[in-house]
């Protein structure tokens, strides 16, 4: 895949192509369940049960989420859209009200919450796969990047979906709220002509996929870490939040953190990505942005702070998922990329978890896990950039 060049222009290009609008919508629509659902869980969790325990409701919905999006995303390849989107959203939609009918009671929601995780609709990789089809091919670079920035919407719209439906109807409301917007953009989605059209390619298929690409897998190493630090965050914010003594702000400080991915990635869709030694220097910007939130300052502070370390977010999962597509073997980009969502999934799963017992012993505690992790990244991403820069296509088919 080519540099991506995301001048004005093309981005129209991408907007007024027939059905583009609707499935980029759809599917962020599909989508908010990313951002919202961890903190639904998180706010219904924390009424009746510890902050530890709401750290591991999280850590099962984004662990489920792991395992089963590379499955379905190769049953996508393998089969059509249409029946994997339906079935996945209302499995899903099934576990966040087992969570909301059940959840006071520790092992039902976690069996709801991973429930809720399994079923998460594989909209993220079915959108890239529909790019070559209803676009020209000197404008899909333009449309990968464009969705990877307006992907930030969900982080900001997420938490405050979930914040005013919890307001309005306690803390089942998040849940059940999540479940809804789920199920209606996966409808609309799934109901476009060029959706239902769809069908995946032909190819020699080998069981372990894209893993067969030992830089590409070394990266997966590299993106588990970035999820690590990230899971991390929802969970210290709901401590920093019942320590300023508002839990509600707990969503509008990730919210923060989200516009602050947003304008990196509106931003960056104006760059051209360069090669590989751009990913360990990405994550190097990103660690230095986590490191101010070890002074857990008042909100208004607190908030600017997160703005900035959401920033290099988006730039380098840009160049995360351009270095995959050179990296997968043919025939396996589709679930290349799934293995990139899955890779963060599981990291912050362990964020998530492993941040309960941190914000226990004190609130500062909680933000050390993030920068710790992006260091890791850092160190990670620099073998992959040093290993060399020939594609693995070749080399692993």
């Amino acid at each position: 895949m080519s540099a991506v060049s995301s001048s004005p222009p093309r981005v129209r290009a991408v907007l007024r192509a027939p059905q583009v609008s609707r499935v980029l919508l759809a599917s962020q629509i599909g989508r908010l369940p990313l951002a919202s659902g961890p903190l639904a869980l998180l706010l219904f969790a924390r009424q009746s049960l510890s902050l530890t325990a709401a750290g591991l409701l999280v850590a099962a919905y984004t662990a489920a989420m792991a395992v089963s999006a590379p499955l379905l995303a190769r049953t996508v390849d393998r089969w059509r859209q249409p029946p994997v989107l339906w079935a996945s959203a209302l499995v899903s939609g099934a576990g966040f009200a087992l969570v909301a009918a059940g959840g006071h009671r520790l092992p039902t929601a976690a069996a709801g919450a991973a429930l809720a995780g399994l079923g998460t609709p594989p909209l993220e990789a079915c959108l890239r796969a529909l790019w070559p089809d209803l676009l020209a091919p000197d404008v899909v670079p333009a449309a990968y990047a464009l969705d990877i920035a307006v992907q930030e919407v969900i982080f900001v719209a997420g938490p405050l979906t979930t914040v005013a439906a919890v307001a309005l109807g306690g803390p089942a409301a998040g849940l059940l709220t999540a479940a809804v917007l789920q199920l209606a953009g996966t409808a609309v989605f799934a109901m476009t002509p060029a959706v239902r059209s769809w069908r995946g390619v032909r190819a020699v298929r080998h069981w372990a996929g894209p893993l067969r690409s030992h830089r590409l897998a070394l990266m997966l190493a590299g993106v588990l870490c970035v999820g690590l630090a990230f899971g991390s965050i929802p969970v210290a914010l709901t401590g920093y939040a019942e320590a300023a003594g508002t839990r509600s702000l707990s969503g509008w400080l990730l919210a923060a953190q989200a516009t602050g991915a947003l304008a990196g990635g509106l931003i960056y869709t104006r760059a051209r990505p360069g090669g590989p030694i751009r990913l360990p220097v990405l994550a190097a910007a990103l660690t230095a942005g986590f490191l101010p939130l070890l002074l857990t300052p008042r909100p208004v502070l607190m908030a600017v702070l997160l703005a900035l370390s959401g920033l290099a977010l988006p730039p380098l999962l840009t160049a995360v998922f351009l270095a995959a597509d050179r990296l997968a073997p043919a025939g396996t980009v589709a679930e290349a990329f799934a293995w990139v969502a899955t890779a963060f999934a599981v990291g912050s799963a362990i964020g998530s978890a492993a941040t309960g017992p941190l914000v226990a012993a004190g609130v500062r505690w909680g933000f050390a896990l993030a920068p710790l992790a992006a260091l890791v990244c850092v160190t990670v991403l620099t073998v992959v950039a040093r290993s060399g820069s020939a594609p693995a296509r070749a080399a692993a088919a």
